[in-house]
């Protein structure tokens, strides 16, 4: 199973990137809290929200899994052909944690950040880009 993962995201890779592959990434963290409670808790649509969001990146979406922590609680990763994204919900905070790491850079975390945000209506957000290559750096 995890050959077939490697490999499932080598010739994505090779298949968004062409031959020469360009190793370099953006890597988007943030905290979102003070978040709308009906919407942190809805774990189906959360669901669906965050698969819309990467969708809104560009990126491919390979597959995803989901744990739910009883009674609402959501930690979700959706594999992409450029790499991952997550979402960890403390629906008890009104809180959660979101990641989008993408290879190349083709993708775009904006959508991700703005698609998230619309539907959570988070009231702070502390977020930060990365970028990955050889060296890891802040974008800001």
């Amino acid at each position: 199973m995890k050959f077939k993962i490697v490999l499932a995201f080598c010739m994505a890779a090779s298949f968004l990137c062409g031959d020469e592959y360009q190793f370099l990434g953006k890597h988007f963290i943030a905290s979102y809290s003070g978040c709308d409670a009906v919407a942190l808790k809805d774990v189906g649509r959360l669901e669906e929200v965050m698969l819309e969001a990467v969708a809104k990146t560009g990126a491919t979406t390979l597959s995803s899994i989901k744990h739910v922590f009883l009674p609402d609680g959501l930690t979700m990763v959706v594999l992409l052909g450029e790499s991952h994204a997550s979402i960890h919900s403390y629906p008890e905070h009104r809180a959660c944690f979101v990641d989008l790491f993408t290879c190349g850079d083709h993708c775009h975390s904006e959508n991700f950040d703005q698609h998230l945000r619309n539907y959570l209506l988070p009231g702070t957000v502390n977020q930060k880009v990365l970028t990955r290559h050889e060296n890891i750096e802040d974008d800001e």
